[in-house]
């Protein structure tokens, strides 16, 4: 007796076996991504965007009227010029010397570079309130060097000489940290070719190096004004928290909320954030048009 024979199961093809763990694959490859996005845009969000959330409807709790009759203050006004002020001279100074230290740094190797290296890091490891706290020690009442500012008759501590030389330290790293690499992958080879032409030292570095260092001066200069426009920690210290005519924004801010003038506080600080923010974004946009 015939048995009807049962049906026979076709066994996959290697390519549909390829294709499906393809599939698999790219379908994890996905999850991962997306996973690690959303990672991101929490982190950031809770560390950056909720902050400025709150702060700016902090500002706003009393109307745009509140913020503009605040900002309108005398105090407020002569804050932002001295801070405006302080971060220009930071600038200025940082954007030359910065220049030259990390001109030295990648054409030249001399004992103690590593030294010096490491040291230039110092600024991101300590505390704001430590370095106002060194420089009391050095040009205060009874610090070390007392007796030189005195025979100068040039006030240091508790005055904008100390404020300056407190913002200087604070963001001494980001000028040298942002210039070093592009030295570093800056073909030398054209600054040779300029001199065999007969070109002198002056112009190779104006019309072949400076052109080259644009970005990385044009970052430097816009985090370090950031960063200076923000200090409060080691100013505060070395300013001995000043008040009217020496205040900067911060301390402002700082004083604003101890005297619980909120509004004021909160208008002072959303105009400082939205200002370094504008000016980072700022530089970023520039760049990326530029390079395209």
């Amino acid at each position: 007796m015939n048995e009807n024979p049962l049906p026979r199961i076709a066994a996959p093809s290697l390519k549909s076996i390829v294709l499906f763990s393809q599939r698999l694959i790219g379908n994890k490859a996905k999850w991962v991504q997306r996973s690690l996005i959303f990672v991101v845009v929490v982190y950031v969000g809770l560390l950056i965007l909720a902050p400025l959330a709150a702060l700016t409807v902090s500002a706003f709790e009393k109307g745009a009227g509140a913020i503009f009759s605040s900002l309108k203050h005398s105090n407020v006004l002569i804050s932002f010029w001295n801070t405006l002020w302080i971060s220009l001279v930071v600038v200025l100074i940082h954007t030359l010397f910065g220049t030259i230290v990390a001109w030295v740094f990648v054409r030249h190797r001399f004992p103690g570079r590593s030294i010096i290296n490491g040291l230039i890091e110092m600024p991101f490891v300590i505390s704001p309130v430590v370095t106002g706290y060194m420089l009391l020690l050095i040009f205060g009442r009874s610090g070390i060097l007392s007796n030189f500012v005195e025979a100068t008759g040039i006030r240091v501590a508790f005055a904008f000489p100390g404020m300056v030389m407190a913002t200087l330290f604070v963001t001494l790293p980001f000028m040298i940290r942002e210039l070093i690499p592009v030295l570093e992958n800056f073909d030398a080879s054209q600054e040779k070719a300029a001199a065999t032409l007969g070109a002198n030292s002056w112009q190779i570095f104006w019309r072949v190096t400076l052109p080259a260092l644009r970005w990385g001066l044009i970052y430097g200069i816009t985090l370090t004004f950031a960063r200076a426009l923000g200090e409060f920690g080691a100013v505060l210290v070395i300013g001995g928290a000043a008040q009217g005519k020496m205040m900067t924004t911060t301390l402002f801010i700082y004083h604003a909320l101890e005297e619980r003038q909120y509004i004021a506080a909160y208008s002072a600080a959303l105009l400082l954030g939205v200002f370094s923010l504008a000016l980072v974004s700022g530089s970023n946009w520039v760049r990326n048009k530029v390079q395209r």
